[in-house]
């Protein structure tokens, strides 16, 4: 059964924190879908009402959805950036909150992981973001435990990367675990990503 992979984006968000994902699922596609199998994910972009984004650097596009015209999401990612502005929107944090209860799994790229700490979705667990941020993490939410140079941290139906390419190893342990490892490694080195597998 294909699921439902949705990104949320934002102005400011990092480029890479969007792509690597992005990528990654779309790899997977191709990957698994060359061997006659159904297409593994439905990867789609959502903001908040917006109907372009301006990424950092100035890089724009059209995302595939809004909050209001959304399906049904299995798999959320969070990406990062600048999200000081989107940590105090009621309406974003509201919805990663309530997608994340209905979602199989919600994960966190960089500083995406202050959108779930507000979100009250980390409380308790072990997480990462960028080096850069994880002091301030720390302080802002001490109701989460901040582990330090690790790509990615897993903890079940969350899970949380460091900064920026950690999203792409992240995503790629998220296809092992969704689909088999062996696809995972075909996808990574279709990408010619040096990948270390768990």
């Amino acid at each position: 059964m294909t699921k439902t992979v949705g990104i949320f984006v934002f102005d400011d968000i990092e480029v890479l924190d969007l792509g690597g994902p992005f990528e990654v699922f779309s790899v997977a596609n191709r990957v698994v879908t060359r061997s006659g199998k159904e297409t593994p994910f439905n990867v789609i972009t959502i903001s908040s009402g917006a109907e372009q984004i301006t990424a950092r650097g100035n890089y724009q596009f059209v995302p595939s959805h809004t909050f209001a015209n959304a399906p049904f999401v299995d798999i959320l990612i969070v990406p990062g950036g600048v999200v000081d502005q989107e940590c105090k929107k009621t309406d974003v944090v509201n919805w990663i909150a309530k997608t994340n209860e209905k979602t199989e799994l919600s994960a966190s790229v960089c500083t995406g992981a202050f959108l779930l700490a507000e979100a009250g979705l980390l409380n308790g667990l072990n997480v990462t973001t960028h080096w850069e941020d994880c002091d301030d993490l720390e302080h802002h939410y001490p109701e989460l435990t901040v582990v330090r140079n690790q790509p990615w941290v897993d903890e079940g139906n969350i899970v949380t990367s460091a900064g920026i390419s950690a999203g792409i190893s992240m995503s790629l342990h998220l296809v092992q675990r969704l689909i088999n490892k062996e696809t995972a490694i075909t996808v990574a080195r279709q990408m010619e990503y040096d990948w270390q597998a768990d």
